[in-house]
């Protein structure tokens, strides 16, 4: 027997129909209680019509401009491959029980590579000192991949910039633009050659400016990085940061890291310092540090509580040096820092790269805070030996070490009558050579020394190579001999 059931649609359609018109109703009072101005459209002219201002709660942000392009294409048509070979001693003893090693064995030869920025249509390239540093030879890779084989015009460990040449002309460059006057949260582009992949940009923000990450470890280092979020890793050293405009505002030289790749933060050195070193180094051969003569700490909560001042802004000078050039001009120990040639100093990191700008015999106004009132104290800058005029380049700089002289109790001591200590050891010949700080050198090619100037003198004077002759402390007669090209 069949039976069919009737099946009633009425409530159902009923139904499909409230929720229909129950969701235009909801849809309606959104956009009746929205406000109508929140988000608005604008094309200020031809150029930015296609370019969507949002405004009320985000006036001034420009989301259209994320396009950069042109920039980059340009960028890497600039920026070049820098490739390295150097030589290494590979002390382990696992390696030399197999393959032969000790103190007969043949250094090996390693390979590197970097990036650099064209700054001269005539084949002038900036790098990183330590992408070149040690290298036996070297060679640049353009964009178009036509290889040269560059030369080392200078370097400076101190900012870690070096300034190397290529002979060719008509090449694409990046003109210098003010770092100074980078805001943080503005646009950049890294431009470089990361895990030897050619031409790599990435793109970020200015995350922070006048970063110490304290990696230099060298004298007179001044470190204040810009610091972003445009991924950087190896093989970016020497690499370009440039703005929406196209221009170098800073060399990508570092990044934070537990696994030596990127992590979300890279450091590169302001142009501002980059052309100074430059300029010094095509001028001089020889980058001119200018030194204030004070030592100096910075100023946090604690400290100003101490000092019962409410404002963190400022150096603080711990104390003057003798005869330097704020001593002379009436600098105090216990003055606060607060500008140098107008410019404002809020932290130690900012005071180094205003002076890194500088040269000796500059003549500067510095901003001092004393009792609370501000002075405005005229500062002849000096060298580091103490004078105003500018430094001559010399051959003792490629010995990478700072001397100082023997006091009488020292003569007597060792039981000589002459000589000069190795206080302080870099990259150079005398570490090359296996020189130790503490070494006393006594005679350099047979001459007796008794001051760092006539090691200058020697060392200046010498054809090829030297021969030095002297102790340890421990009484330890040593000898080292190696080529100065």
């Amino acid at each position: 027997m069949n039976t069919e059931k009737k099946i009633n649609l009425r409530p159902i359609i009923l139904q499909l129909l409230g929720g229909a018109v129950g969701g235009f109703l909801a849809i309606a009072l959104f956009f009746y209680m929205m406000p109508s101005q929140q988000i608005s459209m604008t094309t200020d002219s031809e150029e930015d019509s296609k370019f969507t201002h949002l405004t009320k709660n985000y006036v001034g942000v420009n989301f259209g401009e994320t396009d950069f392009s042109e920039i980059a294409q340009t960028a890497i048509e600039a920026v070049v491959h820098v490739k390295t070979t150097y030589y290494t001693d590979y002390d382990n003893p696992f390696y030399n029980y197999f393959y032969g090693g000790g103190a007969d064995a043949k250094p090996l030869e390693e390979e590197a590579s970097g990036s650099g920025v064209i700054i001269s249509e005539d084949g002038y390239i900036v790098t990183n000192n330590h992408v070149i540093e040690d290298a036996t030879t070297l060679t640049v890779v353009l964009n178009n991949k036509k290889s040269y084989t560059a030369k080392v015009i200078g370097r400076d460990q101190t900012t870690d910039i070096a300034l190397i040449k290529i002979e060719e002309t008509g090449l694409q460059t990046l003109k210098f633009g003010n770092s100074d006057e980078l805001k943080i949260g503005e646009w950049v582009l890294a431009v470089g050659n990361p895990f030897n992949l050619t031409s790599t940009v990435t793109a970020g923000i200015v995350s922070a400016k006048a970063r110490n990450l304290d990696i230099l470890s060298k004298s007179y280092a001044i470190e204040s990085f810009i610091q972003t979020d445009a991924a950087v890793n190896p093989g970016n050293s020497g690499g370009a940061l440039i703005n929406v405009k196209g221009e170098l505002i800073g060399i990508n030289t570092a990044i934070a890291s537990y696994t030596g790749s990127y992590s979300g933060y890279s450091f590169a050195v302001p142009a501002t310092i980059v052309q100074k070193v430059v300029a010094d180094i095509l001028e001089y051969g020889i980058v001119q540090r200018a030194m204030l003569g004070v030592t100096i700490k910075e100023i946090d909560d604690a400290f100003a509580k101490e000092l019962k001042i409410d404002d963190l802004q400022g150096v603080y000078i711990e104390s003057v040096t003798d005869n330097g050039a704020a001593k002379e001009a009436g600098i105090l120990a216990g003055d606060i820092i607060v500008k140098i040639g107008g410019q404002k100093i809020g932290e130690v990191t900012e005071m180094q790269e205003k002076l890194g700008q500088l040269r000796p015999g500059d003549v500067v106004i510095v901003t001092v805070k004393r009792d609370n009132e501000l002075k405005d104290i005229s500062v002849t800058l000096k060298n580091q030996k103490g004078g105003t005029e500018l430094v001559k380049n010399s051959k003792i700089d490629i010995l990478g070490a700072t001397f100082a002289e023997l006091s009488e109790i020292e003569l007597t001591e060792l039981n000589i009558k002459n000589g000069i200590k190795v206080v302080e050891l870099k990259s150079g010949k005398f570490l090359k050579a296996g020189i130790k700080v503490g070494f006393v050198i006594t005679k350099v090619n047979d001459k007796k020394i008794l001051t760092t100037n006539d090691l200058e003198t020697e060392i200046n004077i010498s054809k090829g190579g030297v021969y030095i002759e002297g102790m340890y402390p421990d009484g330890t007669i040593s000898y080292y001999a190696f080529g100065l090209r």
